[in-house]
């Protein structure tokens, strides 16, 4: 997984990003670009914009706990047209310059705040994570939706 805790992996998918424009289509899959950033956009407001999203309680808090965690965090990638959670489905058009900027800005401040910040921190779903399983979540997600969009 790219390291999105140093500056070197947060450049490599700045680089990767500043390559898509309104008009990239996607390979597979449903959304069209500015969709897709507003859909990689979502694992952060969990993180810095926690009144947006409500936590998970009772069954599905354990649901996602017991067994959907495992596979959002380690490393192995994700399959192509996966189900998507509730949260993460943006059926409505979004300004691709907005979501492209609120993405790069969540990647630096990501960065910036480091992996010590996020140690032991609780996630919106999952409970407290590892910096790897962070780092997993976060990484891996937006390189499956990058390569979905060919870049």
């Amino acid at each position: 997984m790219t390291d999105l805790f140093s500056a070197e992996g947060v450049a490599a998918f700045i680089e990767r990003i500043n390559k898509l424009t309104p008009e990239t289509k996607p390979l597979w899959g449903k959304m069209n670009v500015d969709q897709m950033l507003a859909h990689v956009n979502v694992p952060y407001e969990m993180v810095y914009d926690t009144g947006k999203h409500s936590k998970p309680k009772g069954l599905m808090k354990w649901i996602l706990r017991k067994f959907v965690k495992t596979n959002v965090v380690n490393d192995t990638p994700y399959k192509r047209n996966m189900r998507t959670a509730p949260a993460f489905i943006i059926a409505d058009r979004k300004d691709f310059e907005a979501e492209k900027e609120r993405l790069l800005d969540n990647l630096q401040r990501t960065q910036q705040l480091g992996s010590k910040h996020f140690d032991g921190k609780e996630s919106h779903s999952f409970g407290p994570l590892t910096i790897t399983e962070w780092n997993n979540m976060f990484s891996k997600h937006l390189d499956h939706h990058l390569i979905q969009f060919g870049v």
